[in-house]
């Protein structure tokens, strides 16, 4: 498995943990715990500290593009696992260097994550919200290079 991989992977399981505890308990804590256990194979321990911060920081927004990518669902509704995963698909979609990871990679690996860890149906689910989002991303972009050459 690889480092950026497993990261995910110890990202999803410290989101998980802490999603279904209804946030009462210290995330930092859980991280910690899932870092140590899951963690040895990792050569970079930056990187998954750095996704969770990430993620916790633009919470609200990732929630808000959920909706936007799955408007039939309200948020409650999607499992908890699928509901983390398009949280770290979404984060790296807008927030990380694409040169690092491109929309393509991010895409690919938020449905390995939800072949390994989600529901039957979870692979098609995570797919389908994260190319809407994706393509409304692009629609964003298109718009404002469109904008700047007029």
């Amino acid at each position: 498995m690889g480092s950026r991989h497993l990261s995910r992977s110890i990202v999803l399981q410290t989101l998980y943990e802490w999603d279904f505890s209804k946030q009462n308990k210290d995330v930092k804590e859980i991280f910690q715990r899932n870092l140590k256990s899951l963690g040895d194979g990792l050569s970079n321990k930056e990187y998954p500290e750095e996704l969770l911060s990430g993620i916790l920081s633009q919470w609200d927004k990732l929630d808000k593009l959920i909706l936007s990518g799955a408007p039939e669902w309200p948020l409650g509704q999607i499992n908890i696992i699928d509901r983390n995963i398009l949280r770290i698909g979404i984060f790296e979609l807008l927030f990380a260097d694409s040169r690092e990871v491109p929309p393509k990679v991010a895409i690919n690996e938020c449905v390995e994550l939800a072949k390994t860890f989600g529901g039957d149906s979870s692979r098609r689910f995570v797919n389908g919200v994260l190319g809407t989002v994706y393509r409304e991303m692009e629609e964003v972009i298109h718009k404002k290079e469109k904008d700047n050459e007029d």
